[in-house]
This record gives structure tokens, C-alpha cells and sequence, in this order.
């Protein structure tokens, strides 16, 4: 294979790849582990003699190659838009999406994909619902779900580490539903601890989601279009990491925990008002300890390593995730990457949940 006047041993790793890079740009294939690829023969071959044979005269060099197959086949990335695309686009008067929030990132650069794809959706960064629920615009983004092999504290169910892109940016509960937002819906309080800015807790999967319907079918939410929901597995590490890589979306500094969650060690065996610790990145509170959380996937015990795109978990199973911990767990058991599974009739104390809704634009589409 030869590009740039570079040749390249036929069958390497770096040669498929460019070959592939190239054959996708012009079949228009989708992007699905494509980035992985990408990033996985960059770190382990760029440094290994891949050249059989190249002119001194030649300056273009194996990092020349590598961004000219980028150049080509950038432009082929949601949510991601060339020079050329953008300056384009700009003289007609249109407007091109942000580029995603790719993991990586400090609470600085969060907030700015925070306001950058609002402001492109046309929506607001916080918004109050009906009966007073804040939530939070969550952006499209690309991160790391799951626990690296050498956290400690990781379960066989965080691993492997893999790569998911979250496509379509969605509003999630600052908050945990409280018992005063659920009684108004639901005309009830299971809760073992009573208050009404505590969070609800005894509820089971199957509540929560008669919950949802509930709230998404009263006459002021029908007018915004909004249909609530449960946060996808993914979803729910994606908003909780708010681009970290840590342990915690603070860091890693076991001893902060308690500047920002309700957990065995600070919570007297008790759940606490929701929103009285600090928030994460995305202002979200209580995404560590108070109580787990459902989510709407089955449960699924390994990941996969291949990149996948908004993904929702197993067709069936007899578990639903949950997340985050709760008022009697330990640090380890508080982490971004901590799931576990109940059965969706299990109610307990230590088990609550957060809404969520996929975002709109102002034309509702």
C-alpha cells in the first residue's frame, strides 16, 4: 500500500487500518467502533517500523499519512464537522453541531459543551418541569464506561473498559424524585424514611416507571412533548462521569467522598434531603450515594470491548440495573462505575431513582 509515497507493509496493522479508514469514507459506513480502531493501532503501532521503503526526499512522513486518512474521513463523524463543512455552512446561515464532549474533560470545558449543544438545540441548560422537577441538558459525547483493570475496587460486571458514544443528548433530574414529587403523581408515599425532600425510595423498577407515564400524561407535560423515562445504563455513567476518568466524578481522593455524597461513613443510616451535597460537573447532585438508582436496561453481567453508540442493554433478562450506591455503602461501592441488578418488583430503602427525557429542539423534532 503506498500513500503519500509511503510504502507500507502489505497486511499491517497501520495499512488495514488507513485501508479501512478509506474504504469507509467511501462506502459511507457508520462510525461504530471505528474511533477504537483507530486510537487502538495508533498507540500500539505508530512506533514500530512500518515503512519498507521511503524516499529521503519524501517529507511526508507517517504522521502525515495518518492525518491525511483523518482529513478524509472526519467529516463522516456525527456531530463533528469540517473546516470547509463549517465555513460552509456559516455563510448560509446554518448552523453546524458542536463537536462531542469526548472524556476527557474539566468541569471548565463540561459546562462549555453544556451551553454549546443548548444553545445549537435551540433549549436550555436547566429546565423546571410542571411540578417543579429540575433537570439538566446532558450533551452528546464519547467516554469510558466501566472500571480499568487495575481499580482495586472493581467488580467482573464494570469490565471490560470499553468506549460508548452517547449520540443524542437528553435531560436527567438534578435531583433524585423526592416524596413530595412522587405523591403528587402518584397520590402515595412508599418511603421507609419520611420527608418530603428526602429522596422516594421503596419504589421498584416497575413503580418508577408507572411513574413516568404518569408524569409524562398530565395535561402541562403533554403540551411540552416531554416523555419521561428512565436513564439508560449508559446513560446514567455518562452523566454521572461528566468527563472524568476517576474513581469519583471528583477524583479519586477517597477522603472528598463526603463533600459529595450521603454514604456509610456520613450518613447516619439515613437517607438526607436531596441537593445538599456539591454537584458533579453537569450539576447534578446525589449521583454518589442517598440512594441507588434504576435504570431502564437489563442487567448484563460483561461488557463487550466493541464501541457502541447509545446502547440499551439486553432485549430480556430477570434484573434491572441500578446505580450510583446508597446511604449504607461503602466509598467503593459509590463509584461512577459501580451497577448492580434487582429484580423489577424489588423495593427496598436504599433504592430510589432520577427521571429523564430525551432532548428536542424548538421545533419538537
Amino acid at each position: 500500500m503506498v500513500l503519500c509515497g509511503v510504502h507500507f507493509r502489505p497486511g499491517s496493522p497501520l495499512a488495514k487500518t488507513i485501508h479501512g479508514l478509506l474504504t469507509w469514507r467511501e462506502t459511507g459506513g457508520d462510525n461504530r467502533g471505528m474511533r477504537n480502531l483507530v486510537t487502538s493501532t495508533v498507540s500500539t503501532q505508530i512506533g514500530r517500523s512500518e515503512i519498507v521503503n521511503r524516499s529521503m526526499n519524501n517529507r511526508c512522513g507517517i504522521w502525515g499519512v495518518w492525518l491525511a486518512a483523518m482529513m478524509l474521513c472526519l467529516g463522516s463523524l456525527p456531530g463533528v464537522a469540517t473546516a470547509d463543512e463549517r465555513e460552509a455552512a456559516e455563510e448560509k446561515g446554518e448552523a453546524t453541531a458542536p463537536p462531542l464532549a469526548v472524556a476527557p474533560f474539566d468541569a471548565a470545558a463540561a459546562k462549555a459543551h453544556q451551553e454549546a449543544w443548548a444553545k445549537h438545540l435551540g433549549v436550555e441548560v436547566e429546565t423546571v418541569n410542571s411540578i417543579g422537577i429540575k433537570l439538566a441538558f446532558i450533551p452528546a459525547g464519547e467516554f469510558l464506561m466501566g472500571s480499568p483493570d487495575g481499580d482495586s475496587d472493581a467488580r467482573n460486571h464494570e469490565k471490560p473498559q470499553h468506549t460508548v458514544r452517547i449520540t443524542k443528548p437528553f435531560y436527567l433530574g438534578v435531583t433524585e424524585v423526592t416524596q413530595e414529587q412522587y405523591e403528587q403523581v402518584m397520590g402515595t408515599n412508599p418511603s421507609h424514611f419520611k420527608g418530603a425532600q428526602l429522596p422516594v425510595e421503596k419504589v421498584s423498577w416497575e413503580d418508577a416507571v408507572e411513574y413516568c407515564r404518569k408524569l409524562s400524561e398530565l395535561p402541562a407535560e403533554q403540551s411540552t412533548g416531554r416523555v419521561y423515562r428512565l436513564p439508560t445504563d449508559a446513560e446514567w455513567e455518562y452523566a454521572c462521569r461528566a468527563g472524568s476518568r476517576t474513581k469519583w466524578s471528583f477524583g479519586d481522593t477517597e477522603s472528598s467522598l463526603g463533600e459529595y455524597a450521603w454514604y456509610g461513613d456520613t450518613s447516619d443510616n439515613k437517607t438526607h434531603p436531596v441537593g445538599t451535597k456539591k454537584t458533579n460537573a453537569w450539576g447534578l447532585y446525589d449521583m454518589h450515594g442517598n440512594v441507588w438508582e434504576w435504570s431502564s436496561d437489563w442487567w448484563l453481567r460483561y461488557y463487550t470491548t466493541t464501541a457502541v453508540s447509545d446502547p440499551t442493554g439486553p432485549a430480556t433478562g430477570s434484573y434491572r440495573v441500578i446505580r450510583g450506591g446508597s446511604w449504607i455503602s461503602s466509598a467503593g461501592r459509590c463509584r461512577s462505575a459501580i451497577r448492580s441488578g434487582s429484580t423489577p418488583d424489588y423495593r427496598f430503602s436504599h433504592l430510589g431513582f432520577r427521571l429523564a427525557f430525551s432532548s428536542v429542539d424548538q421545533s419538537g423534532q
